[in-house]
């Protein structure tokens, strides 16, 4: 969504709202689409006195895989995003402003952006999740498995069989 903000940069007290339904299932993050549902994106802009900011809150559903047992997790998502806008930056680049060329905002892309930034490097179905199994691949949160534990340093092998 294109937005034209001429009007809102040079009248102070105004605003405008936009709502509007954006669709991220073809987006791939690590091997899979995790946005289930379109993310419903609720904006405003405002310039008080003569400070112009975009305040969004976004809602949608998400499911990834744990990075640890790769089961799936769904979540329901809501967030805040706060932006400053300018008309144009003067000197060195500065990520505290949003700048808006020729008074105009693709607020999709800053949407988009600005949901995967905020999304967990890692992801765990729970906080203390145990994993897999490093020799069966058994989920550890169902329970143990099976397999000998007792790790033996390579270098010592020859003496294990010394005492079999």
């Amino acid at each position: 969504m294109l937005l034209s903000l001429k009007d809102i940069f040079v009248n102070d007290g105004m605003e405008s709202r936009h709502q509007y339904s954006l669709p991220l299932s073809d987006v791939e993050l690590y091997g899979v689409y995790p946005f289930t549902s379109p993310v419903e994106v609720s904006a405003t802009v405002k310039n008080k006195t003569g400070l112009v900011t975009l305040d969004v809150d976004v809602e949608y559903d998400y499911c990834a895989p744990c990075d640890r047992c790769f089961v799936d997790v769904k979540s329901h998502r809501v967030e805040h995003f706060s932006h400053r806008l300018v008309e144009s930056l003067e000197g060195d680049y500065n990520d505290e402003y949003i700048e808006t060329t020729d008074y105009k905002l693709d607020l999709s892309e800053l949407v988009t952006t600005d949901i995967l930034l905020s999304l967990p490097s890692k992801y765990l179905c729970k906080g203390d999740c145990q994993g897999l199994c490093q020799k069966c691949g058994h989920n550890l949160n169902l329970g143990e498995c099976d397999c000998d534990k007792r790790v033996i340093d390579p270098r010592l092998e020859a003496l294990k069989e010394l005492l079999d």
